[in-house]
């Protein structure tokens, strides 16, 4: 799952019917709206990036706003799968260097080919996995695929109240906060504003971790190809979904409590990556910077 997802990309976790692009002439779903706040008018980050990996579960508002923001940065469907097999990467880190059995998903997104538990417990059958997102559609997807698998859940909440997401009797069930928790919040803080202070929020999760637990970040950037970046950061804002981006030292920044996990900060295509250098997309093409922090 991702949102941007989350929700991920490269070659170690290839997209099943992700091909970076939607099939030409798709029939988009129609808009529908209720009194649980699902609005299906209005675009969605997650399902925005639903709809950039090839997905289906996504509505006109959210494929209006995304080809906005690919019309800005022709690569954006490049960066997109390059941030997902990132976060392949990084749970496939955790699962098999760190010992850790327990991963709360932040900004999880729509279930897409090798979700977080996927990978987890391809390597231990006895992971769990708490997934978060904020959009309805999102919680409705994600129970009617685990509704079967016991360890793994998600729940409807904000990253922007983490006292929400850790107190959720869901949470509480499946995650024991005295033992080392991987948390991931990849590509979710750039939806979070300066106002909104992402390093406060950050550090409430910090505080309620056991050493040894590790954090997953991955933010958009404008460092590397500012007019193209700044194109889709307007874009995304005009369909009133908020983006901010971020260069490397801030990103490195929400990582002041935690001891990076080599190779540090990186480009995402870069980060551990599996492919030759010269195989891989340029980094103007990805702008999006990851990396992962063990707490000590």
């Amino acid at each position: 799952m991702m949102d941007s997802s989350s929700g991920e990309h490269g070659a170690t976790d290839p997209q099943a019917g992700a091909t970076g692009r939607p099939a030409a002439g798709g029939t988009a779903r129609p808009h529908e709206s209720n009194g649980a706040g699902l609005r299906t008018d209005e675009a969605h980050s997650a399902r925005m990036y639903d709809y950039l990996l090839g997905g289906k579960d996504n509505y006109p508002a959210d494929q209006k706003a995304a080809e906005g923001a690919v019309a800005a940065f022709p690569t954006l469907r490049i960066a997109a799968r390059e941030n997902r097999d990132f976060l392949g990467r990084a749970v496939r880190y955790i699962a098999e260097e760190t010992g850790i059995r327990q991963f709360l998903d932040i900004g999880s997104g729509l279930p897409t080919a090798h979700n977080v538990h996927q990978v987890a417990q391809r390597h231990d059958s006895s992971a769990r996995v708490v997934y978060v997102d904020n959009d309805p559609i999102v919680l409705a997807h994600g129970r009617a695929l685990l509704s079967t698998d016991a360890r793994t859940t998600v729940i409807e909440c904000d990253i922007r109240d983490p006292r929400a997401i850790i107190d959720h009797p869901e949470t509480r069930a499946l995650i024991d906060f005295t033992q080392p928790v991987a948390v991931l919040a990849v590509a979710i803080l750039h939806f979070v504003s300066d106002e909104e202070d992402p390093a406060s929020l950050v550090d409430r999760f910090r505080q309620e971790l056991a050493p040894g637990s590790v954090l997953v970040l991955s933010h958009a950037t404008a460092e590397i190809s500012p007019e193209t970046a700044l194109g889709v950061q307007n874009a995304y804002r005009a369909q009133g979904v908020p983006l901010t981006l971020r260069d490397r030292a801030a990103l490195t920044e929400l990582f002041r409590d935690f001891e990076l996990v080599e190779p540090g900060v990186q480009v995402v295509s870069d980060w551990r990556a599996t492919v030759p250098e010269d195989e891989r997309p340029s980094h103007a093409e990805v702008s999006w910077y990851g990396g992962i922090g063990r707490l000590p």
